[in-house]
């Protein structure tokens, strides 16, 4: 029996002030949610902000997606975390992922060598703290030797965001699942979910958990809103961790693997995501217009539904 996939809500950081977030989790909870994901790049920090979300808006899961690992220490990562997990009274998944060469290097200074091999010493301190809180590791690249003291609730969730196949076998290995972005559906059932359950299977792990996050808008212009969609989402056409998956999928660029159509189409293509193992999907709105916002919102409420 295929399990029932839970519809969330990928933040717009529209506004980048808390209260534009908090009012938007808010809203993601009326409206009946599972989840709402709070993304890290160049704004608000998300773990900060989904700790006073955590403090207004009582009910809905807040995850991070995703928190880059080379810029924070794992001991670090942790007691943030744990913090904000307190806060949201044990509500937190923890998204975490490598980044990007271009910004770990070019922006912030720190060498990108060995990404693989890092997020596996990562994992092998932040994994331990995170659920025990105490650890005792050694690596080539990171060592830890520490206890925290972080109060109840003691544990949060964590996901990685693992696209090629040695990332997704560290997430089945280390974490509860994985969370994509801007990767199509062909790439979600031929490679990320065969891959990591698969991998979960050999280590006797429990079934993973697979969030796929797309841009999605309900619209009777498609050809415009998929101009918008190649606009917006152009750098993902240029970053080799997502060009690849593009490649995989067989597109051009990300404008090719949005969800555009029809209040029907949009429901369909969602819909058929859980068919092949998707257990989680998160909408990342980009109506362009406010009919356009409100019918991508019902669509969304009525896949709660289904």
């Amino acid at each position: 029996m295929t399990r029932r996939m839970n519809i969330g809500i990928f933040g717009s950081n529209n506004d980048s002030t808390i209260d534009g977030v908090v009012a938007e989790a808010a809203q993601a909870e009326r409206d009946g949610f599972a989840s709402y994901w709070q993304s890290q790049i160049f704004g608000l920090d998300a773990l900060s902000t989904l700790s006073v979300v955590g403090r207004e808006v009582p009910r809905i899961e807040l995850g991070t997606s995703v928190i880059p690992v080379y810029p924070r220490h794992p001991m670090m990562l942790a007691q943030q975390a744990l913090t904000a997990n307190q806060a949201a009274g044990g509500r937190l998944t923890l998204g975490i992922g490598l980044g990007h060469k271009v910004v770990v290097e070019g922006m912030t200074g720190m060498s990108f060598d060995k990404p693989v091999r890092h997020m596996k010493e990562y994992l092998s301190i932040l994994m331990p703290l995170i659920h025990n809180q105490k650890v005792s590791f050694a690596g080539e690249a990171l060592t830890t030797h520490a206890e925290l003291t972080v109060g109840k609730p003691q544990s949060c969730g964590v996901v990685v965001a693992a696209l090629g196949a040695q990332m997704l076998k560290l997430a089945a290995a280390f974490t509860e699942g994985t969370l994509t972005w801007c990767t199509g559906p062909e790439t979600l059932r031929t490679l990320t979910v065969p891959t990591i359950v698969q991998a979960a299977e050999q280590l006797g792990r429990p079934a993973p958990r697979i969030i796929a996050a797309l841009p999605i808008c309900v619209t009777k212009n498609v050809a415009e809103a998929k101009a918008r969609a190649a606009k917006t989402f152009f750098i993902y056409g240029q970053l080799p961790s997502y060009r690849a998956m593009l490649d995989h999928e067989g597109v051009a660029g990300p404008e090719d693997v949005v969800i555009i159509g029809s209040a029907s189409e949009v429901f369909d293509r969602v819909a058929a995501l859980q068919e092949f193992g998707v257990t989680d999907f998160a909408g990342a709105e980009f109506g362009g217009t406010p009919d356009e916002a409100h019918d991508t919102r019902e669509v969304l409420k009525s896949l709660l539904k289904r």
